[in-house]
């Protein structure tokens, strides 16, 4: 089997506390790499860390707010400090805070989306991405190069109901992802996004089963993709294999079709 290239590169994975972030830790540590977990959520972090280190990389976790340019600026700090390099970012980090743009009643409004919903979504899945990839790229452009892979969804492609602000972030990625990788090709910089379909992560799975139901009839392969196929989406973007892959937006969505 060809080497995938990442054993001791040393990368940031958002949001890795779980679901697909603590999946994609997984994986790269599988191959070897050094992995510097973030997430605002504390509480798993021991137990993360020490099977991060079970599967075969280096690893240290972090609390960082992406949302927060000095916390993901101390973060960098931090990984530069210990490993003098960062090689791949994963720009995983992301929230829900659905609603409706405005929901009617009997011909009465009873609700609209608030300014603190779509922005608190911005926040996180948009800007939280453009932080961390401008605190990451001067050092990827002193080391020689890197790989930058961000969350995106079939959402982002497609749109979906109830999620004007999800589907906008997740819009936004794919176009940022293609001004970046122009950008920064001339740094032997790649830059990509996976866009899953209905993943059954912790979340999902507790979900009403009429909800996961319609998830799956929307899906022709018949069933929730699985965290550890993103994670692997991500792995193989980051690797040898795909050396000449940048500007594209991978989906990893079991051939979902919108609307059917």
């Amino acid at each position: 089997m060809k080497e995938t290239g990442l054993r001791n590169k040393v990368v940031i994975v958002t949001g890795s506390s779980a679901g697909i972030g603590r999946a994609t830790a997984l994986r790269f540590a599988q191959e070897g790499a050094r992995i510097a977990a973030w997430d605002v959520n504390e509480a798993a972090a021991e137990a993360l860390i020490k099977e991060l280190e079970a599967s075969g990389g280096q690893a240290i976790f972090r609390k960082v707010n992406v949302t927060d340019a000095q916390s993901v600026q101390a973060g960098v700090d931090d990984v530069i400090s210990r490993w003098k390099r960062i090689d791949v970012l994963v720009n995983n980090a992301g929230i829900l805070r659905d609603g409706m743009l405005v929901k009617v009643k009997d011909g009465a409004v009873v609700s609209t989306m608030t300014d603190e919903q779509f922005d608190a979504v911005i926040g996180v899945n948009l800007k939280g991405v453009f932080v961390c990839t401008r605190a990451v790229v001067p050092h990827m452009i002193a080391g020689g190069g890197g790989s930058i892979l961000s969350a995106s969804s079939v959402v982002g492609l497609y749109g979906n109901f109830g999620q004007t602000n999800y589907v906008a972030t997740k819009g936004g990625v794919i176009a940022m992802t293609k001004v970046w990788a122009r950008e920064l090709g001339r740094y032997n910089i790649r830059v990509n996004a996976v866009a899953p379909g209905f993943i059954g992560t912790e979340m999902v799975q507790q979900m009403p089963e009429k909800v996961l139901q319609n998830m799956v009839s929307h899906t022709p392969l018949g069933r929730l993709g699985k965290p550890e196929e993103i994670a692997d989406a991500y792995c193989w973007l980051a690797s040898d294999g795909a050396s000449f892959v940048s500007g594209t937006t991978l989906s990893v969505d079991g051939g979902v079709v919108v609307g059917t």
